[in-house]
This record gives structure tokens, sequence and C-alpha cells, in this order.
């Protein structure tokens, strides 16, 4: 079987965490807790190009407020 999370032929869903941190998600895959859908479902093309130019500081948001 091959990884869920590189295939291109699925949907997925652009995943973030209380850290303002992304995730690249499978669709058919159920959320995990602390995680919240912010986009999708769409193709993986889509939604990294989403976590492209929306995840633009790579920091945890714990650390940005610390600055």
């Amino acid at each position: 079987m091959s990884n869920p999370f590189e295939r291109a032929d699925i949907d997925y869903k652009v995943l973030t965490n209380e850290e303002e941190q992304y995730s690249l998600w499978p669709a058919f895959i159920p959320v995990p807790q602390g995680w919240t859908v912010v986009y999708g479902q769409a193709s993986r093309e889509h939604c990294l190009a989403y976590i492209d130019t929306h995840w633009t500081d790579l920091r945890p948001l714990s650390l940005i407020t610390e600055a």
C-alpha cells in the first residue's frame, strides 16, 4: 500500500493546531484531536499551495508571541 500522505490521486484537507502549525491530511482519515480543518477537501496540489500561501512563519505561535 502506498503512503496516503504522498498520493496525488486522493483528496486532502489542510489542518492547523493551536500553535498555528499546518498539516496536509488525507480526507478519508479522521481529523485528529487538537487539529482543525482550514481548507479542503481538495487535491494534494491545491492543499500544498494553500499551505505555502498561508504558513509563512514556521515558528509555533508560542514562539512568535514571545518575540
